[in-house]
């Protein structure tokens, strides 16, 4: 059976860079499942599989298709039991719905800021054009614009995540001792902003960098092997 992961690129399909979808990829991995990760441009996503989905990523596995990366990972949790846990039990999905709502309400909009010029220069002209004017009217201005606040959303980005840095103080991972989705779901965000800028986010000794480069690490550096 083979298992297929639609995600996200621009002209390069070597650089996947949705949050969304690394999140699926590292939950992939952590279950030790094999998949073919077959990344698609913005325009392209309503073509696939019938129009299942919208927005990527999609998972398809075998004959079944699921779209939404948490509810993927309920899935992947639900269908391998006897494979690592995402979730560790109920309380790890309260977490994971917390860490959610974290990183989409106040650190997305952040990177956003610091990304959303870099995202269109990836792009190849047909998305290029799709991406400004859907950003442009979602965000109220251009894409110059909103990104000449970026240097002020580096700024905020070190205090929005004293939280985390606080509860890194305790356990090397969200998840404890290991990391669970969680985990995967802030390291989604940190690494959208990265692979698209190519930026150092945050300075180099704080506890949040630390953890992001342990997660870049794990299985097999998979993180680290896009550029």
């Amino acid at each position: 059976m083979t298992r297929i992961l639609y995600s996200l690129c621009g002209r390069d399909e070597s650089r996947p860079f949705s949050p969304h979808c690394w999140k699926v990829s590292m939950a992939l991995a952590h279950k030790g499942l094999d998949f073919i990760e077959k990344p698609v441009a913005f325009t392209e996503i309503p073509k696939l599989e019938n129009g299942f989905s919208k927005t990527v990523p999609i998972l398809k596995d075998g004959d079944h298709l699921v779209r939404d990366s948490f509810d993927i990972a309920l899935y992947l949790e639900e269908t391998y039991p006897d494979r690592p846990t995402l979730f560790g039990g109920e309380g790890g999905k309260v977490l994971a719905r917390f860490v959610e709502g974290f990183s989409q309400m106040v650190i997305h909009p952040l990177l956003t800021r610091v990304a959303v010029k870099d995202i269109h220069d990836m792009l190849a002209e047909t998305d290029q054009i799709y991406f400004r004017e859907s950003r442009e009217a979602r965000l109220g201005s251009t894409l110059e614009e909103f990104s000449a606040g970026r240097d002020e959303a580096l700024v905020h980005l070190v205090s929005q995540l004293e939280p985390v840095r606080f509860a890194l103080k305790f356990h090397p991972y969200l998840g404890g001792d290991t990391p669970l989705f969680a985990d995967y779901i802030l390291f989604g965000a940190l690494q959208w902003a990265r692979v698209t800028t190519g930026l150092s986010l945050l300075p180099a000794d704080h506890p949040v960098a630390d953890w992001f480069e342990r997660c870049l690490d794990l299985h097999q550096g998979m993180g680290r092997a896009v550029a």
